[in-house]
C-alpha cells in the first residue's frame, strides 16, 4: 500500500518576533531559521516517518532542488516531482513568544502542476491506496476524480480554507480533515453538519483540546484528547497529525487508534521550532512519556 500526496513544496522563512505584528507595525525580528515546508510536503514527511510509502507528486522551480533532496533524505518517492520554470513557493512564517503564529503563502510552481504529471502518477497507484490534497496545489478536483475512479481512498485537508474549494471535492472524498473554524465555515456554506457531508470519516482537530472524528457509517462521534506539553511552535502540528492519521489507515490500524498515535505525534511536534525537518518519527511518538 502506499500514500499519494499531491501536495506543496515551500521553503519556510520562519521569524521569531516579540509579538504578532498589528498592521502598519515594523517589528525586528529576534532570529531566522530557513526549513523544509508546505502542507504537503509536511503530510508527506510525517507519514513517511511515521512508517508509510509515501509518493510526493508537486513542482519546484530551479531553486527548489535541496528541498527534493531533503524529502528524499526524509524517507519520500520524489520520482513524480517535477522541476519547471517557475519559482519554488514560499512562506513566511512570523512565530511570537506564546507559539502563535501568522503566515504568508507565495504558491509559485505548486500552482502549476500539469495534468499530464498527475495522470502519469496516479496511474501507477493500486486501488486501495490513499491519495490526500490540500487546497495548496492546482489540479484539486481533477485529482479527486481520478482518484476516486481508480479505487482509491481520497482524503483532503481543507486549508488553507476555501469553500469553493471544499465543494469541488467533496463528491469524491472518503475523508475530510478540519479545524474547528474550518468546519464551522464549511457549515455555513453548505449548511450540513459533518454527518450530513455524504463522507465516511469528517476529522476536526481542536488544537490543546484534541480531535474530533465523525463516522456517518455508524453515526458515532469519537473524541481523541491531545497531550498536555509546553508550546514553544505550533507551526506544522496540524499536517503532522494529518500525516500520522494517514499512515496509522495504510497500515490498517482503526480510525481511533491512528488519531491517538497521530495526537502524540503532534504533541512533539509544538515542542519543536521548525515544520518538515523535525516532525517526530514513530519510534520517537511511541516512546515518548506524556
Amino acid at each position: 500500500m502506499a500514500i499519494w500526496n499531491l501536495g506543496s513544496i515551500n521553503a519556510d522563512m520562519v521569524y521569531a518576533l516579540p509579538h504578532l505584528p498589528a498592521p502598519g507595525e515594523t517589528l525586528a525580528a529576534l532570529d531566522l531559521q530557513q526549513f523544509l515546508g508546505g502542507k504537503g510536503a509536511n503530510m508527506s514527511v510525517a507519514a513517511a516517518r511515521a512508517g508509510s510509502h509515501v509518493c510526493h507528486i508537486g513542482a519546484v522551480g530551479a531553486d527548489g532542488a535541496w528541498a527534493v533532496d531533503r524529502l528524499l533524505e526524509y524517507g519520500v518517492d520524489t520520482r513524480h516531482i517535477a522541476e519547471i520554470n517557475t519559482p519554488t513557493g514560499h512562506a513566511i512564517i512570523a512565530v511570537d513568544r506564546q507559539a502563535e503564529n501568522q503566515i504568508i503563502l507565495f504558491p509559485g510552481a505548486n500552482r502549476a502542476v500539469s495534468s499530464e504529471q498527475l495522470g502519469q502518477a496516479l496511474t501507477q497507484a493500486d486501488s486501495g491506496d490513499i491519495l490526500v490534497l490540500q487546497n495548496e496545489t492546482n489540479m484539486q478536483p481533477e485529482a479527486a476524480k481520478m482518484g476516486r475512479d481508480l479505487g482509491l481512498r481520497v482524503c483532503y485537508a481543507a486549508a488553507p480554507f476555501d469553500a469553493a474549494a471544499v465543494q469541488a471535492v467533496l463528491p469524491f472524498l472518503d475523508v475530510l480533515f478540519l479545524n474547528e473554524v474550518e468546519a464551522q465555515q464549511l457549515q455555513q456554506a453548505t449548511g450540513k453538519t459533518p454527518m450530513e457531508l455524504g463522507i465516511s470519516d469528517v476529522i476536526i482537530t481542536l488544537g490543546a483540546k484534541g480531535a474530533r472524528h465523525f463516522n456517518a457509517e455508524t453515526g458515532e462521534t469519537v473524541d481523541i484528547p491531545a497531550h498536555a506539553v509546553t508550546a514553544v511552535d505550533t507551526t506544522g502540528a496540524g499536517d503532522t497529525f494529518t500525516g500520522y492519521v494517514l499512515s496509522g489507515l495504510d497500515r490498517s490500524l482503526p480510525m481511533p487508534q491512528a488519531m491517538a498515535l497521530a495526537a502524540r505525534a503532534a504533541a512533539l511536534m509544538v515542542t519543536r521550532p521548525g515544520t518538515a525537518d523535525v516532525i517526530p518519527d514513530l519510534k520517537e511518538v511511541q516512546e515518548a512519556s506524556f
